[in-house]
């Protein structure tokens, strides 16, 4: 579904008015355009299903790997930074990180199309529970592995700048498929609190 940018912009003019403010002032004028360029971008996500941006961002590699079997193989990018827009307010959820984990089965994506698919994902009217559970779909089809887990944490204007005011609150979701439902020692490696033991240990691990 392609996003109408037309539309979009008889829309803002409309809230403008709606507003009580003129559109037509020399500030407002075009701002029904900026707000439909700026549209068409940050919400380019919604022109695409997770299939069409798996299928967009299907970079993967087979050769040369030595996977072994079991939950030995894990791949983590962390810190991916996103920003999407809240659909109950339309209001900005920002400073958001992301951390996607998986294991491997019998390939791994290209890691800068992880942070490609975090970013396309976000582009849409999302809650963060929903984002968590589109990233981990898209990675599965991409990857082929049913063994992923997505970490978000991020802050929502529709507390902080409205409401209750609560600008310092961080919302925290987490999203597990496959063996990280019910293994906990991969749950604890994806999310980092086994590190250092990984560093110490003779493992076939990459941790990114």
């Amino acid at each position: 579904m392609a996003i109408d940018a037309e539309a979009i912009k008889e829309h803002i003019k409309g809230i403008i008015v709606a507003l009580g403010d003129d559109p037509n002032r020399q500030g407002l004028k075009e701002t029904p355009d900026r707000v439909a360029k700026m549209y068409e971008e940050v919400f380019e996500g919604m022109n695409y299903t997770n299939s069409e941006i798996a299928e967009m961002f299907n970079k993967t590699f087979e050769q040369d790997l030595e996977l072994g079997e079991g939950d030995k193989d894990l791949v983590v990018v962390r810190d991916i930074d996103i920003f999407s827009y809240c659909e109950h307010h339309l209001a900005l959820m920002y400073d958001m990180k992301v951390t996607v984990a998986y294991v491997p089965n019998g390939k791994v994506i290209g890691l800068s199309k992880i942070a490609r698919i975090c970013d396309m994902v976000s582009k849409r009217l999302q809650l963060q529970e929903r984002i968590g559970t589109d990233i981990a779909q898209t990675m599965q089809i991409v990857t082929g592995s049913e063994d992923v887990a997505v970490f978000i944490e991020g802050c929502h204007s529709c507390m902080s700048a409205r409401g209750i005011r609560k600008n310092n609150t961080r919302t925290y979701t987490t999203t597990l498929r496959g063996r990280f439902k019910t293994d906990l020692s991969l749950q604890l490696r994806a999310m980092g609190s086994n590190l250092q033991i990984e560093r110490n240990n003779d493992e076939s691990t990459s941790t990114i």
